[in-house]
């Protein structure tokens, strides 16, 4: 399936190549971005009509023909308002934002929330596209107060914030992801905050750059810490196939966590290591054709393994990103490869049917699938950074 959606890319490619050049290809990115959007705007209607007020979707369970749905405390709880600001912002659909609105409203009082370190997640995802777009005030105020509730989970000894609680398995676990949540913070102290908020950033940032990463710059998924002296106490994963793959999200994470990064800091080393680390996903022998992983890169049983649709979406917001602080010829690279990727999400392989997989866009992500949790459905992250990547390429590169 992989091979074949990839020549069909390169056909198509080629055939506008060898047409009306470099303008073509434009109009066909346009074209196809528009085509989403619109997708898009229907299908999350009929999210909306499947989730009840009070709560968040969360994934879609085929043989129950049933919309999973979460609390706002859930991890994942700021990707469904944040989609459908995304969406208003191409389609300016007001009952899209309408519903938005109704959705920030619920989640807002997790401003407050300190149980883990996914505030970025929830609160920038939401009310930080919420505030870009609309520019209310309100919403600042929000993530300013979410920004002051995630560096409770601070440790100056070991210059991280700590991701989960301690538990049996790790005494001070930081995972890969949470280099996400730090543009938050990061964005706080520039929209005139406390220059506190970028330095715990900036520490986390390093911390990880030193601890997480091995030498063909793939990242553990957790490092745990004995947080009163930042002391490494071990390497692992909770996610991977194993403590020594590359988890394939986790890579996706690490891309986009710095190239985010040196977005806010312009430090060279922050730029270096994600080309590097888009060295390793691009280049590794194991990333199918079509640009979709599986959900580890040394996932048992290749190729007659689960994908990783939302692994696929998060790199290829992180490599439009990076795209934009490189050479002409590097761009050009990260920039065609996240072509492929959104041509292949764009694909009946990886796109559902209108008004079909419970009102999602995307099918085929991989939640956790050691924990035997979210394997092979729709995730709202999937269709976030899907969403996200179409809306990169609209304003950086048509």
């Amino acid at each position: 399936m992989s091979k074949l959606l990839f020549t069909v890319y390169l056909l198509t490619m080629a055939g506008i190549a060898s047409g009306q050049g470099a303008y073509s290809k434009k109009e066909q990115m346009k074209q196809l971005i528009a085509r989403q959007f619109e997708f898009a705007d229907q299908q999350y209607k009929v999210l909306a009509k499947n989730v009840p007020a009070d709560v968040m979707p969360k994934t879609y369970v085929a043989k129950n023909n049933k919309v999973e749905t979460s609390d706002t405390k859930w991890w994942c709880s700021g990707f469904y308002p944040g989609s459908l600001l995304y969406i208003y912002e191409y389609t300016k659909d007001t009952a899209i934002l309408k519903e938005a609105k109704k959705r920030l409203a619920i989640l807002e009082k997790e401003k407050h929330y300190t149980g883990n370190h996914d505030l970025g997640f929830m609160m920038f995802c939401s009310f930080g596209n919420a505030y870009r777009i609309t520019k209310n005030p309100i919403y600042k105020s929000t993530i300013d107060t979410a920004a002051a509730s995630l560096i409770t989970r601070y440790h100056p000894a070991a210059k991280v914030i700590q991701s989960w609680n301690s538990n049996k398995q790790w005494k001070g676990p930081v995972i890969i992801d949470n280099m996400m949540n730090l543009e938050l913070l990061a964005w706080v102290t520039d929209q005139g905050g406390d220059p506190k908020y970028k330095e715990i950033a900036i520490n986390h940032a390093d911390a990880t750059m030193k601890n997480h990463f091995r030498t063909d710059y793939s990242s553990y998924h957790v490092v745990d810490y004995d947080m009163n002296t930042g002391k490494v106490v071990k390497k692992g994963t909770a996610q991977g196939a194993s403590n020594e793959s590359a988890w394939s999200r986790g890579q996706g994470w690490a891309l986009y966590g710095y190239t985010m990064m040196y977005r806010f800091t312009q430090k060279q080393s922050y730029l270096d290591l994600a080309k590097h680390i888009a060295k390793f996903i691009l280049e590794n022998p194991n990333m199918p054709a079509d640009g979709i992983p599986y959900w580890d890169f040394n996932a048992p049983g290749i190729p007659n393994t689960y994908r990783d649709a939302s692994a696929a979406a998060v790199i290829a917001a992180g490599l439009l990103e990076l795209g934009q602080y490189v050479t002409k010829k590097e761009q050009t690279v990260y920039v065609t490869e996240a072509e492929k990727i959104i041509t292949s999400l764009s694909s009946d392989a990886y796109r559902s049917k209108p008004g079909q997989n419970g009102g999602f866009l995307l099918m085929h992500s991989t939640g956790a699938l050691p924990l035997k949790s979210e394997i092979d459905v729709p995730l709202t992250y999937a269709d976030y950074y899907f969403l996200e990547a179409l809306t990169r390429y609209k304003k950086w590169y048509l």
